[in-house]
């Protein structure tokens, strides 16, 4: 019987009382066996329980353990399932794993589409790959928010574009998760001539009526990079498309705001940006529930720069500090550089437009730039400081999609690196924190 293998223990936890170590798993729970997170969470809910596991040495331990009301565990674990995560069953024609050059790192060609990874972390998932268990699963277990991949709602396009004809099943079954009572996020990859126009606004007025189960729909322009020898012809979006779709998306938002108080569909950042369009002011975006997905992440930044700028000072000891950026980005923030320089006298903020060479020119959000890109690009800096936004980093190492480091970098650019939060006090503190109070 497989088993959750322990990845670590913290100290005083009721795990270290009860001798176990890294390397031990967990197998079973008052006789359930245990397949992945999902029924460790669930079997080990109450205050007190049995538990079967295999320690390293091959051992099998049976304990008998205890807890205060809400007490930590204390253990914990680096994979999701003793079988290993749900992979991807589909071949997209957009796919951005299918147009990723050699030599990155290693997970980033994972193509995982676990319903488990939806809900604990967010992941987007296609549905495509559910067998009736698995559904009934997430029914009886009431497994939401899930987030998922809808594409297309008519089932023609969704099965063309995804190349399997299993993803021609998702309106029944998001009508079942609806029914069930299950909250559900969607998202839309809009392909110019592919899924735009009339099929996105079906797909997006269809997801409507599954309102408030399905609580947001996010519409997010292709990403194509240069690497698609063989695969299908594909393209970006021009600046009159992207302002096309901006306009008929806010005339339904505003439609759907007097209807239910909430905009419901949301575009994410980069639309604005091509389009060359303002954008929105943030309860637009009301709980942000797709700002991974970078939706409403400028308008959330502009938020959180307006409640601190009238604390900022109006003098600092000169300096000059740079910031590094995807093209997308880099009128925002060169608007944002001029603005600081007007309000703070003695402070220089020089903005590093990177070109993705790395992906392509076509890949332009700040998210996929690499570490040799900036370094290329990126004159030698003399000791000043640097700003690199925490996005383009690995969630779990300050580590770019070259599997370059931070100190690689700074060494390369000659700069000293400050890594600033997706927050705009981070960003703030970044640039002056030589200078705050002075």
């Amino acid at each position: 019987m497989k088993g959750l293998r322990i990845a670590s223990v913290a100290p005083g936890s009721i795990a270290e009382e009860m001798e176990l170590t890294t390397g031990d798993q967990v197998i079973a729970v008052d006789g359930q066996a245990i397949r992945d997170v999902l029924d460790l969470q669930y079997y080990t809910a109450e205050d007190q329980f049995s538990c079967i596991v295999r320690k390293a040495d091959g051992e099998i331990w049976k304990l008998k353990i205890e807890r205060e009301q809400n007490e930590a565990l204390g253990w914990a674990f680096d994979q999701i399932s003793a079988d290993g995560l749900k992979t991807c069953v589909n071949q997209c024609i957009f796919c951005f794993v299918a147009q990723m050059p050699a030599g990155m790192r290693r997970s980033l060609y994972d193509k995982d589409d676990d319903y488990r990874l939806s809900l604990t972390q967010g992941s987007f998932i296609t549905l495509s790959n559910l067998n009736e268990a698995d559904v009934q699963r997430i029914i009886d277990l009431r497994l939401s928010p899930l987030y998922i991949s809808v594409h297309a709602w008519n089932p023609d396009i969704r099965v063309w574009m995804m190349r399997s004809p299993k993803a021609a099943n998702l309106p029944d079954q998001m009508k079942r998760l609806a029914q069930a009572g299950l909250t559900m996020h969607a998202q839309i990859v809009v392909l110019p001539g592919v899924n735009d126009g009339e099929c996105l606004w079906e797909s997006v007025r269809q997801l409507r009526i599954l309102y408030p189960a399905v609580q947001s729909i996010g519409v997010v322009p292709v990403g194509l990079t240069k690497y698609r020898q063989g695969l299908t012809s594909l393209r970006t979006f021009t600046a009159d498309e992207a302002k096309e779709i901006l306009v008929a998306g806010q005339n339904m938002q505003r439609t759907w705001r007097v209807e239910t108080g909430r905009s419901i569909v949301y575009f994410a950042d980069e639309w604005y940006a091509l389009a060359g369009l303002a954008f929105p002011a943030l309860e637009m975006y009301d709980d942000l529930s797709q700002l991974e997905n970078g939706i409403g992440m400028a308008s959330k930044f502009n938020a959180e720069i307006a409640e601190i700028w009238d604390d900022l000072p109006q003098r600092i000891r000169a300096k000059r500090v740079h910031l590094i950026t995807g093209s997308s980005a880099a009128g925002y923030f060169t608007e944002w550089a001029q603005r600081l320089r007007r309000r703070v006298a003695g402070l220089e903020l020089i903005v590093h437009k990177i070109t993705n060479e790395f992906f392509g020119e076509t890949i332009t959000v700040a998210g996929l730039l690499t570490a040799q890109d900036i370094a290329r690009q990126v004159p030698d800096l003399q000791g000043e400081d640097v700003l690199i936004p925490r996005v383009m980093l690995n969630a779990d190492a300050e580590v770019f999609l070259d599997d370059y480091d931070v100190s690689w970098l700074a060494e390369r650019m000659n700069g000293r690196v400050i890594v600033a939060e997706n927050h705009g006090r981070s960003f703030l503190q970044g640039i002056l924190k030589k200078g705050m109070g002075e």
